[in-house]
């Protein structure tokens, strides 16, 4: 019934809507091949300075090159298959369902320079064709409508560009970064005194390391037993199926829009902020992961709230249920395990990350693990270490058989 009403509504759709539709997804397309070539030209020439200037004489982006951009990506979209055309699921083919001739994909290049670069001829579509459309005799389909030969992926042009994009991605990230294989297994002697005291463990603050790292654990259960309490009623208003209407839709974004704020703040920073506004010790880490913790299970739970089968919900709402039994009965018994999982997971996290949130003064065993490392003392260091490892490798083990049984 819901596929007769979308299809009663298309049919009844306006010719401008079906126009406007038809040229946000050719602007869509145009734009995202822009960036693509823009990106590359952008690495490219960031690679070239860095080899062969050494860095002198990186600059922006020259307007004529946008120039360049636009007039390269109107001649791949018309002699090939474009990244962006892949993406949208479109294809270029004639209207006689013949094979589109070169010819015809020349003229259509040539005509586009007058109708589809000022947008002219997409604007003021008539039966869903734009005059280089209508003058070469081809049109754009949704790649579905296409009978093609498949080809190998290298003879594509849309995967030899994304190819480009990954080399000069990956070129570009290791002259940002200094990648130097040579002195990473050159200098790697140079480690051997530490790595040696590690191997020799101060076991006389055995009983210290373990007492902290009873802080350090209870830290990560507070934090993630607080982050649950909260993060469960958010994650019903952050889940799209949930929401709707006047009010449920701002508060969608809302919450949606709050979490990523949060979440892209690393526990570090929150630490910091919670160390001014506390004082050093445990409680402003388990602040700190707190926030994080209700940010990130957040959005795990929405997320799983969104992918729920609608057949139960929608048997039980159609008995006449109250809302409230249709997040009892048909919601939360779909979620149970998934949201334990979830939460054991994160509990893992937060001991990792309280390790690392004791080095800016948040407690645990993190913090005296820094002491022990700004001073060189590797052996008691090598201790802690030990002790974390140790906790992490049972955690992680005790957690991945706890959810393999729940799920």
């Amino acid at each position: 019934m819901e596929e007769r009403y979308y299809a009663g509504f298309m049919k009844k759709r306006p010719q401008f809507m079906s126009s406007l539709l038809e040229t946000r997804k050719r602007v869509t397309v145009f734009l995202v091949d822009v960036v693509a070539i823009l990106y590359v030209w952008l690495t490219a020439s960031y690679c070239l300075t860095m080899l062969f200037l050494h860095g002198e004489g990186v600059a922006g982006l020259p307007w004529w090159a946008i120039i360049v951009a636009v007039e390269a990506t109107a001649l791949w979209e018309n002699l090939g298959v474009s990244i962006g055309m892949k993406l949208l699921r479109v294809r270029l083919v004639a209207k006689d369902s013949g094979s589109p001739t070169l010819v015809r994909r020349l003229v259509r290049f040539l005509v586009w320079h007058v109708s589809g670069l000022p947008l002219i001829g997409i604007l003021a579509m008539s039966g869903g064709l734009a005059w280089h459309d209508r003058a070469s005799g081809l049109r754009v389909v949704r790649s579905e409508e296409v009978s093609r030969v498949r080809r190998p992926l290298y003879a594509q042009s849309w995967f030899i560009a994304v190819a480009l994009l990954v080399l000069a991605s990956i070129a570009t990230a290791m002259l940002v970064t200094g990648v130097n294989f040579r002195a990473f297994f050159s200098g790697a002697g140079k480690t051997a005194r530490i790595w040696a005291a590690f191997l020799r463990p101060d076991w006389s603050i055995l009983g210290d390391g373990i007492r902290l790292l009873l802080v350090t654990i209870f830290m990560a259960f507070m934090a993630t037993f607080f982050g649950v309490v909260l993060a469960v009623p958010l994650s019903f208003a952050a889940a799209r199926n949930l929401t709707g209407g006047w009010i449920g839709r701002p508060v969608y974004f809302l919450v949606r829009t709050t979490m990523s704020i949060i979440r892209s703040i690393e526990p570090i920073i929150w630490a910091i902020i919670f160390i001014v506004w506390i004082k050093v010790g445990a409680f402003p880490g388990v602040l700190a992961l707190f926030v994080h913790s209700v940010a990130d299970l957040t959005k795990l739970y929405s997320e799983r709230l969104e992918s729920i089968d609608p057949g139960p919900v929608e048997a039980i709402r159609a008995t006449g249920a109250t809302q409230l039994q249709v997040i009892l009965h048909g919601i939360v018994p779909q979620i149970v395990n998934p949201f334990l999982s979830f939460t054991l997971y994160r509990w893992d996290i937060n001991v990792r990350m309280a390790t690392i949130i004791g080095i800016v003064g948040g407690g645990g065993i993190g913090e005296r693990l820094y002491q022990y490392t700004s001073l060189w003392s590797w052996s008691k260091a090598g201790t802690m270490m030990l002790l974390i490892m140790l906790t992490v490798w049972v955690m992680d083990y005790g957690s991945a058989r706890l959810r393999e049984r729940l799920s």
